[in-house]
């Protein structure tokens, strides 16, 4: 018998003896809940490998991935073909920074057997067995770059964002077939399900690779927009330019590019970054305009040359604590995290961090967690205090921290699939 099939009958057999006098149903909710484990993957894009940490308390390394089991067979097949090698080594030298990016973005199925991850490099989206390591399936994006992922909140819904050929493309997580796509703006970035999971919103961040990045010159980078479609017909509900909603607010020189948001609770509200800017933009959904503007501090040692910010972004990363009370922000350029009071938009204090390129959630919402890419570590820091509590070594260039699941018995780092 398969050693992940042994491991999963013992956790059900365990739970079942615990709960051999409740009523069925409730066994069954129990049988669940104990073969699976939360924990935090960690996506090493420049290695091709992905950290499994625990979610909560010292976050330590659970595990290690290997995002990219069939390197020589993509590789061979890049190698073959003249415009796709053309694309692979566009991509090395522009948004790579001189690296492949084997990993943007990774969710766990929800039996937690398996991990799906974006590959931009290999423009795909893959799902892994966490017990052998080998591949479920592969989907090839259209185009010739895949980014940013979401996941439905029912777990059985993956959206992929096709960068070059600004479409993304919802698939069955379980089988890796295509239930349908959605064009966009440019470069399509960000997706996020609404909590009900009947709409997708998407941001297009339009081109970020150029150095045409005085304020003047914003109109060269593309339609940026956000594109809502409906999660089942996959039709388009409405679009947003931010450029007039700015613009409303005497913000003419600042990009119009959504990059990370976050909901409200409610989802009344949506906070987001911009290319360029050091703070966020709260936007009101049923009134359509922003309505709040928060400035953070920039960094005297950085750069004042927009072209060397890494892909138009200053800021990259913004979560939100689970009650809306607090937001979470990398300051990605200017090398440190903070947390900010949603109701007064006062910043806590600015930790120290290197490039840091994402922020999450914990899974007790105690804490925010971002990927230091500058220093292969992620650091989690209070929500309470704002002040960091850990920071935990994992691979070369962290980017996507995701809460997700793993069977309870799964075997790790050392002894498992690498």
């Amino acid at each position: 018998m398969p050693v992940r099939r042994t491991r999963h009958l013992c956790a059900i057999a365990a739970a079942l003896a615990l709960t051999v006098a409740a009523p069925a149903a409730a066994a069954t909710a129990a049988d669940f809940s104990t073969a699976l484990r939360e924990v935090l993957f960690v996506g090493n894009n420049w290695d091709g490998t992905a950290d499994v940490i625990e979610s909560t308390g010292d976050f330590a390394r659970i595990g290690r991935i290997d995002v990219i089991p069939d390197k020589a067979e993509r590789m061979a097949e890049i190698n073959a073909d003249p415009i796709r090698w053309i694309y692979f080594m566009a991509i090395r030298s522009g948004v790579g920074e001189g690296h492949d990016q084997f990993v943007d973005d990774m969710y766990s199925t929800p039996d937690g057997t398996s991990v799906v991850a974006s590959r931009p490099s290999f423009a795909d989206v893959v799902s892994l067995d966490l017990a052998t390591g080998r591949v479920n399936w592969r989907f090839p994006v259209s185009g010739y770059r895949s980014d940013h992922m979401a996941v439905s909140p029912d777990g059985k819904r993956v959206a992929v964002s096709a960068s070059t050929s600004n479409t993304v493309h919802v698939l069955d997580i379980a089988t890796g077939d295509e239930l349908g796509s959605f064009k966009t703006g440019d470069k399509p970035h960000e997706n996020v399900f609404s909590k009900d999971g009947k709409y997708i919103w998407n941001m297009s961040i339009g081109e970020v690779n150029t150095a045409l990045d005085a304020p003047w010159l914003d109109w060269t980078k593309g339609d940026r927009r956000v594109t809502v479609v409906d999660a089942t017909t996959f039709r388009q509900v409405k679009t947003i330019d931010m450029r007039d909603r700015l613009d409303a607010i005497g913000l003419e020189d600042h990009s119009d590019a959504v990059r990370p948001a976050a909901f409200s609770p409610d989802e009344s509200k949506l906070y987001f970054q911009v290319s360029f800017f050091n703070g966020f933009f709260e936007y009101d959904v049923a009134t359509d305009r922003i309505t709040r503007t928060k400035t953070l501090p920039e960094n005297p040692a950085t750069s004042d040359d927009r072209t060397t910010w890494v892909n138009d972004s200053r800021h990259h990363g913004i979560t939100m604590k689970p009650d809306g009370s607090k937001l979470c922000v990398a300051g990605t350029m200017d090398d440190y995290a903070t947390v900010v009071d949603r109701a007064t938009l006062q910043q806590g204090p600015l930790v120290t961090v290197s490039k840091p390129y994402w922020a999450t959630v914990s899974g007790d919402g105690k804490s925010c967690v971002v990927s230091e890419s500058g220093a292969d570590r992620v650091t989690a820091i209070d929500f309470a205090t704002g002040e960091k509590t850990v920071s935990v070594p994992v691979g070369d260039h962290p980017q996507r921290v995701r809460l997700g699941h793993v069977e309870a018995g799964w075997p790790g780092a050392e002894d498992g699939p690498r």
